[in-house]
């Protein structure tokens, strides 16, 4: 699991080969920051610090580099981004990479090297040689979307290195309002923090003060609004977020979302499947699912049917123009609410 990883990091108890890959971008940034910041002195970082991209250097120029002594240093730090060799696509570039080095490399990896593959890709292509010859020899991280326990871990660990502590109720309703997007999450947890200060725990009133709303929880809410024929409620959100700047297309978009994911809960959690099984179906973080899940009871297949329609027409109507745009979801809402 990633977070154990970067504990053994944070206590420079770090390996000589690490493997990267998947599309959570903020888990490799994460990862590739905490090991430069703990692995090289701030003097160290203009000699022993490499980055290497693989679509324009030859993997043997890069380890060539790694097997070079630091300098003034103990560890020599080299990230090799892109690694295109590892997945069934074909390089942008046309660099030939002599991988017979790579895989000799990683028989004996210099002792005094830390050598990082950030492969951003969402899959390696398991049958290739250097690929079951790296994922054996290295420490790998799969960047993938962290599961709602492991946020809740992190979101405590990110408040506790900055000096605070948070209460487990604000965790939940600072997830809850903030979403899962760890980048959001990171940029609230420094801001409470700091709010915080060093003598009192983060809180839910803290955290409901003063945390932003992203735009899907802030329809989330909007739709919990319909759920309970709370119209004035569902336009009083709709119209702060016109007062954000958000566009009425995105809205459409985002609400249309919210609608499809109740309606795919539904009907795959009348087949049997649980939480986290309909979270891997569709590809969707299971806070998401959890939150649907909990808004589905409240509506009929045919009620659900029918506002997927309306959605629909309304897109169709806010792309080729007539109605104000404002105007039709305004419309839209009174609609969707007068259901039955």
């Amino acid at each position: 699991m990633v977070l154990d990883i970067w504990k053994k990091i944070s206590k420079k108890q770090v390996e000589p080969v690490y493997l990267m890959y998947g599309t959570e971008t903020f888990l490799i940034n994460e990862t590739k920051q905490l090991l430069v910041d703990n692995v090289l002195d701030e003097e160290e970082k203009d000699f022993n610090f490499s980055v290497y991209d693989l679509e324009e250097t030859p993997i043997e120029a890069a380890l060539e580099d790694a097997e070079t002594f630091p300098f003034m240093g103990e560890k020599r730090l080299v990230i090799l981004q892109n690694p295109v060799f590892l997945t069934s696509e074909k390089s942008k570039g046309k660099v030939e990479h002599n991988l017979a080095k790579l895989e000799e490399y990683l028989t004996q990896p210099a002792p005094y090297s830390i050598v990082v593959f950030s492969a951003p890709y969402e899959k390696l292509d398991e049958r290739k040689k250097v690929t079951k010859e790296l994922k054996r020899n290295a420490t790998v991280i799969e960047a993938k979307k962290l599961s709602e326990q492991e946020i809740k871990s992190w979101v405590k660990e990110r408040a506790q290195a900055n000096g605070t502590v948070i209460d487990q109720d604000a965790i939940e309703l600072l997830i809850s309002l903030a979403g899962t997007n760890l980048f959001m999450l990171t940029s609230e947890i420094d801001k409470l923090a700091l709010y915080a200060g060093e003598n009192q725990p983060i809180d839910k009133e803290i955290v409901d003060r003063l945390t932003a709303r992203s735009l899907e929880q802030n329809i989330f809410s909007l739709v919990d609004k319909i759920v309970h024929r709370n119209v004035e409620g569902a336009l009083r959100i709709y119209y702060d977020l016109l007062k954000q700047n958000e566009e009425p297309i995105k809205i459409l978009s985002v609400i249309t979302g919210q609608f499809r994911l109740i309606y795919q809960v539904k009907e795959l959690a009348r087949k049997g499947y649980g939480q986290q099984q309909i979270a891997g179906t569709l590809k969707v973080h299971p806070f998401r699912v959890k939150l649907a899940a909990g808004q589905a009871g409240s509506f009929s297949d045919e009620e659900l049917t029918r506002i997927i329609k309306l959605l629909a027409d309304a897109d169709y109507q806010m792309k080729t123009g007539g109605m104000k745009k404002e105007m039709l979801i305004e419309m839209i809402l009174f609609q969707i609410n007068g259901r039955k």
